[in-house]
């Protein structure tokens, strides 16, 4: 099965590798993917009239909102943006305008397309390259007849021998002359006006067919030659057109954007001064966004209708009916994350593929140390985690970061000076590095 049929059990569960709890959010963002697949199962006729249910995400920040997202994307092989929602600015202000988000969204789906056809035909481009190093290692051998007492056959099985010494290293120290193309820098700088950032872009290239690039020769080792001249090739070997026609399609279809912050946007009373002034104009301009428009890219026309919004914010003081009543109703499906807990805590340390003391773990090892970590010092440092954020701001799963990294100081400064390469901490030593700042809130809220 691909990623992109996973069932929405299938889903959760892939979650639930690297994200402790929020199981209403897993569920919602598993529908929400699974919902895109069955899209595509319906006749042609209804399948343009199935909108995606955009989801808005509500819980403080630090509890796996954005990480939800990502690993949705990841897992769905779908060209995936995250944006900050106050980045933006109504059209007319300094800043940058709602449409440049599409437009980041092409690129990067290009750039996916890309490599994955760049891998595809990458066994190819590194064989033409490994003929282009035998010609400069023995030139003539396949364009020019043979002298005279040579034969062809005793060139092939030289060019043989070659090619099998070259496979096997015996070449590596050689050194070849290879032509790469250089492309001239611009000496003017181009900067863009407020809402025409991709021009810049099309100048560059203009300037680019203006000026185009020049081959300098490279005196490099046969290893290096053979690196330079296969993607060269892989370059050669790929249709720009088609990973262009693909990766629009994609966003189309599989696209998803990240709309971070997006309570900082919401109207705030009657205020019309300041910073306040261009928020509601802010969601006014991404309204046809979600709801579905046609954006000008560098790479032609890409229609919003089908890309997955995904929101977020701590609505801390707000509320997603402060939002335009328009923009409410294009995101159908509100989920509110759980603060997390002392036992939330204990499982984000040790539970995930990417469990936070296995990072530390496996970066103290390059160092020659290994460091354990008893269960109660895993319990007293969820403990001050949960103390610390109750009793000043509560950045959820962040804190356990400042607070390994508070821990672990003094060990990461030595590690290459220390003769015991086997430490194990315990909750004594917690206790002993943390517990004078965790109980100080002064020092807490500068520290940790």
């Amino acid at each position: 099965m691909t990623a992109r049929n996973f069932t929405p059990r299938e889903i959760v569960d892939s979650l639930d590798r690297f994200i402790i709890g929020q199981e209403k959010a897993k569920r919602c963002v598993a529908i929400a993917l699974r919902n895109r697949w069955r899209r595509r199962q319906v006749p042609e006729d209804l399948r343009d009239e199935i909108a995606p249910k955009n989801i808005i995400m509500m819980g403080p920040t630090g509890v796996g909102k954005t990480e939800i997202a990502r690993r949705l994307a990841t897992l769905a092989n779908s060209p995936f943006l995250k944006v900050e929602a106050t980045k933006f600015t109504e059209v007319g202000y300094v800043g940058r305008d709602v449409e440049s988000m599409v437009r980041d969204l092409t690129e990067l789906a290009i750039k996916m397309v890309k490599e994955e056809q760049l891998k595809a035909v990458m066994e190819r481009a590194d064989l033409l390259a490994e003929q282009r190093v035998l010609d400069l290692l023995l030139p003539g051998t396949t364009l020019q007849p043979a002298a005279p007492g040579e034969t062809g056959n005793g060139r092939t099985e030289t060019r043989d021998k070659l090619r099998r010494m070259m496979r096997n290293g015996e070449l590596d120290e050689r050194e070849v002359e290879v032509q790469v193309e250089e492309r001239s820098t611009p000496l003017v700088e181009i900067f863009s006006a407020p809402g025409m950032e991709g021009m810049d872009l099309n100048l560059r290239d203009m300037m680019g067919n203006i000026f185009p690039g020049r081959r300098k020769v490279r005196k490099v080792k046969v290893p290096e030659a053979i690196a330079l001249l296969t993607q060269e090739e892989a370059q050669k070997l790929i249709d720009m057109d088609k990973v262009t026609a693909e990766a629009v399609t994609r966003v189309e279809q599989n696209g998803i954007i990240f709309l971070d912050e997006i309570d900082k946007i919401t109207g705030r009373g009657s205020a019309t001064h300041g910073p306040d002034v261009s928020r509601e104009g802010v969601q006014r301009d991404l309204l046809p966004i979600i709801e579905g428009t046609t954006v000008t890219t560098k790479h032609g026309m890409v229609k919003t209708d089908h890309i997955l919004f995904i929101a977020a914010g701590a609505f801390h003081g707000t509320k997603p009916s402060d939002l335009l009543p328009e923009l409410q109703g294009r995101f159908p499906i509100r989920v509110e994350l759980d603060a997390l807990t002392r036992e939330d805590f204990v499982r984000i340390l040790t539970e995930p593929e990417n469990a936070l003391i296995l990072q530390y773990r496996e970066l103290l090892k390059t160092e020659g140390l290994n460091i354990t970590f008893a269960p109660d010092a895993i319990e007293a440092v969820a403990d001050m985690a949960e103390a610390v954020n109750t009793r000043t701001e509560n950045i959820g799963a962040r804190r356990l970061h400042t607070i390994m990294e508070r821990l672990l100081e003094e060990i990461s400064f030595t590690a290459p000076d220390l003769s015991e390469k086997d430490l194990n901490i315990d909750a004594a030593y917690v206790r002993d590095r943390l517990l004078d700042v965790v109980e100080d809130d002064d020092l807490s809220r500068y520290i940790l």
